[in-house]
């Protein structure tokens, strides 16, 4: 899954994800809430975190600045 598109926007999937952590969730908890497959949900935080938009602390997840501005 590409969460940032070849034009620099986010994908639907990653902003959903995004628009979830409002507060650290863990995977589990972020497909919950979006309805994505948690299978989806770990390869774009993957991603993410790789980029710089969320970054993971003890299996919780959070938006980090770059993640909170790319919404």
């Amino acid at each position: 899954m590409a969460c940032i598109s070849a034009d620099g926007t986010l994908t639907a999937s990653a902003r959903k994800i995004l628009e979830a952590l409002s507060e650290p969730a863990t995977p589990e908890e972020i497909a919950h809430t979006t309805g994505l497959p948690l299978f989806r949900v770990r390869s774009g935080l993957r991603e993410m975190a790789q980029t710089g938009l969320v970054e993971e602390k003890e299996g919780r997840y959070s938006l980090t600045e770059s993640g909170k501005q790319k919404l």
